[in-house]
């Protein structure tokens, strides 16, 4: 054992260095509070969210990280910190699919940090409108989940609006029974969406067997509803838990431990080049032999992947299908502008809905 004279001196050096961290915290938040005038002198409708130059910060401070303080750690600092220093540029609003504590909410925190304004919507539709009518910067929902597969209701509401994809975040979906009991034994019924009951079957028929479970509109609703009985369980996640004062009686009791959401970020304005980047854009092409052929052939003789492409029947036109697809790459690259190109020539209809930093 060491001597406390050790320790203590330990903790003193460190009590030092957390004094020189928030001194230069606060230097840099200087730093940014001038940056924000000069964007705002620039362009007073300039988005203060810049993705390009937080991957840089993030690349570039992981990569000259000498350790032992672990990178992916050294990652969730700097996004709080770049939260903090976003608030200081001006208030950023994000509208989300909500309520409170959803898969989605802590997407957007995963996305913008803690120190957002974040706004629950009630539905898809009107994340876009508020983004749409400017009264949030950016919105995010769902676009597909790993094992249920793409939203299509986000899908569909691309094809009439002007909103740009700005960014994507992948959130790992991990179910935890809460409640306010202590032990399984004294559960009697148990609150979740239905898709979060799903992805649970498994689990819940071994070691629940019997307990009636009842679908509800949201995860985080479900945590709501346990949160003045001892006798109720809700399957949702860890943050939804803590909003209400409920126990973690089992976590992660998913049957699938892949399981993740992919989320989109909404913006007017498009996003800069990173050089990491992955576009996306809906079309619609003639019905006749080799369609499909000729939708992939560009991509092909231009050295563009694919990196999705999914298809879903048009609510215009009996018998006609849009295909959504993500490409890697920039809109302005030579090589994925040249294959956009040439299947515009081939398309019904061709809209490109962004450009954006890819997830990493």
């Amino acid at each position: 054992m060491k001597d406390p004279r050790s320790l203590q001196s330990y903790r003193k050096d460190i009590d030092t260095i957390d004094d020189e961290i928030i001194r230069l915290l606060n230097e840099r938040a200087h730093h940014v509070i001038e940056i924000g005038k000069l964007k705002k002198a620039q362009d007073s409708t300039a988005n203060l969210h810049t993705p390009a130059r937080e991957a840089e910060i993030l690349d570039r401070l992981c990569k000259n990280n000498p350790g032992p303080f672990p990178s992916e750690a050294l990652r969730v600092v700097y996004r709080e910190i770049m939260s903090g220093s976003l608030a200081l540029e001006g208030p950023l609003k994000v509208a989300y699919l909500g309520p409170s504590a959803t898969f989605t909410h802590l997407a957007c925190i995963r996305k913008f940090g803690s120190s957002a304004q974040y706004v629950p919507m009630t539905s898809i539709k009107e994340v876009f409108n508020e983004v749409e009518r400017g009264r949030a910067d950016f919105g995010v929902v769902p676009i597909e989940n790993s094992t249920e597969g793409v939203v299509n209701h986000t899908l569909d509401m691309f094809i009439d609006s002007n909103l740009q994809i700005y960014g994507e975040v992948q959130q790992e979906v991990s179910h935890h029974l809460l409640s306010k009991a202590e032990t399984l034994g004294a559960i009697k019924k148990i609150y979740s969406h239905p898709h979060a009951i799903a992805q649970c079957r498994n689990w819940l028929e071994t070691n629940l067997p019997g307990v009636p479970t009842s679908d509800v509109h949201s995860t985080a609703r479900a945590a709501e509803m346990c949160a003045d009985d001892p006798t109720a369980a809700a399957i949702a996640s860890e943050l939804a838990g803590q909003l209400y004062g409920l126990n973690v009686i089992k976590a992660r009791i998913e049957d699938n431990i892949n399981n993740f959401t992919r989320f989109l970020v909404l913006s007017l304005k498009p996003a800069d080049r990173t050089g990491k980047d992955k576009t996306s854009i809906m079309l619609t092409v003639k019905d006749k032999v080799g369609a499909l052929y000729d939708l992939l052939r560009p991509f092909a003789s231009t050295g563009v992947n694919l990196s999705k492409i999914e298809s879903r029947p048009s609510r215009r036109k009996a018998w006609e299908y849009i295909f959504f697809i993500d490409v890697e790459g920039h809109v302005e690259e030579e090589r994925v502008k040249k294959a956009l190109t040439e299947l515009k020539s081939r398309c019904l209809f061709f809209k490109i809905l962004g450009s954006y930093p890819a997830h990493g």
